[in-house]
């Protein structure tokens, strides 16, 4: 969320660097509704100090024009409020300003390749699809899925449901041991407030799951992302800047409508409503953002180096980022069956985006207060892994080996097929 009083200190520029989001932002109702505000807070304190000086006067003769002033005070009061209501609305709909790295362009087209590494298998056969291959396993049930839950669900059997436990754990024990994030096991539901503060609300209310538990109590919503409730870990709190960065990693199931995505990657583990994610976030000192994402990105790179499997790193352009980001790189995996590549992770620097909808804040070391730096990212997205792993690593025979690396997660196991 932006600061009310920043924007109104350059408005023009502030315009100037959202236009190249394609925000649908009225600017002209932000700025008149910031102006009838103002205008309302100033009338509402004159009147307060009338009355107050009144009330010092102790002149009885006045009483009944305290009365009126106490009835002026009140209309004006619900008139701000329902502005202010008017203007947290824009307020926390408009995205973040792209950092001045970040390409200008509209959309995945104008995304920018950064590096590419890894060698592209070569079969002698025509690759199959991770569900072709699943299915010819016995190992990944949609029919099933669709009868006990319905679309854009899968039941991961045997030595699939093992590697995909392999994968979360092996991902954990690097980010952990080799990269210095804290584990956390936490709750899958979270707080309207919560959601808000990290972006997904009131924007993507579509996307969500709202979880109904009594009649009146506080809205909940099974989380899209780890990032949601990693981040909220230090909201309403100011940090010593000693305590930072926080680093914390996360495997936990995730859970989104999908919606707008209506007719895309419909068959198979692409596109789900649950899927499971290894997730990271950072909290940091608000001028170590972009150093910290680069520290990330390659946290979750360091993963598919691991699992020797073939990528390549992009740069967002503003036309295709996150609500909340700031800067995002994506990293794409090769899968043979499509022939292309596709993103398994996201990595984003939100700078202090979401600490101000947050009140996340830390104390630097001239004790002066500010707003936290919070990044996030997938280390990586588990099901696309798997999919990865299924299609880069099948043999002709219908098998699937198992990288080098899952071996010992996997009771040594070399290689998986239907026998």
């Amino acid at each position: 969320m932006h600061n009310l009083k920043e924007i109104r200190k350059d408005f023009d520029t502030f315009k100037k660097k959202l236009e190249i989001r394609s925000a649908n932002v009225d600017f002209n109702k932000l700025k008149d509704l910031d102006v009838q505000n103002r205008d309302f807070i100033q009338k509402k304190e004159t009147l307060e100090k009338e009355k107050k000086d009144i009330s010092k006067s102790k002149d009885k003769s006045l009483f009944s024009k305290s009365k009126e002033i106490s009835k002026s005070i009140d209309e004006i009061t619900e008139k701000q409020k329902q502005i202010k209501l008017s203007l947290d609305n824009i307020l926390s709909n408009i995205p973040n300003i792209p950092h001045p790295d970040v390409p200008i362009g509209k959309d995945e087209n104008d995304n920018l390749e950064v590096i590419k590494k890894g060698q592209i298998p070569k079969f002698d056969f025509n690759p199959k699809s991770h569900f072709e291959i699943g299915e010819n396993l016995n190992m990944l049930d949609f029919d099933l899925a669709t009868r006990t839950t319905g679309a854009r669900f899968v039941f991961v059997k045997n030595k699939l449901a093992l590697m995909e436990r392999a994968i979360s754990n092996f991902m954990l024990d690097i980010h952990i041991t080799n990269n210095g994030y804290q584990e956390i096991s936490p709750p899958l539901m979270a707080s309207e407030n919560t959601m808000f503060g990290t972006g997904q609300l009131p924007k993507f209310e579509n996307d969500q799951f709202e979880v109904k538990i009594d009649k009146g109590s506080e809205r909940k919503f099974l989380i899209p992302t780890a990032e949601v409730i990693l981040t909220n870990i230090v909201k309403d709190k100011i940090l010593d800047s000693n305590l930072l960065p926080m680093r914390f990693v996360a495997s936990t199931p995730c859970f989104r409508k999908e919606a707008g995505s209506y007719g895309k990657d419909t068959k198979g583990m692409i596109r789900q409503h649950q899927f499971y994610k290894v997730e990271l976030v950072s909290i940091v000192e608000q001028s170590k953002c972009m150093e910290e994402l680069e520290r990330m990105t390659d946290c979750a790179t360091g993963i598919l180096d691991l699992l020797e499997l073939p990528y390549r790193k992009v740069i967002l352009c503003s036309g295709d980022m996150g609500f909340s980001a700031e800067k995002t790189y994506d990293l794409e995996v090769w899968l043979p069956s499509e022939n292309r590549y596709r993103e398994i992770s996201s990595c984003s620097s939100c700078g202090t985006f979401q600490a101000i909808r947050m009140k996340a804040r830390y104390k630097d070391q001239n004790k002066e207060i500010l707003f936290a730096g919070t990044l996030n990212g997938s280390g990586l997205a588990v099901g696309r892994t798997l999919i990865a792993i299924l299609e880069n690593y099948q043999q002709k025979d219908g098998s699937v080996i198992v990288p080098k690396v899952l071996r010992p997660y996997m009771n040594n196991l070399e290689k998986i097929s239907l026998n």
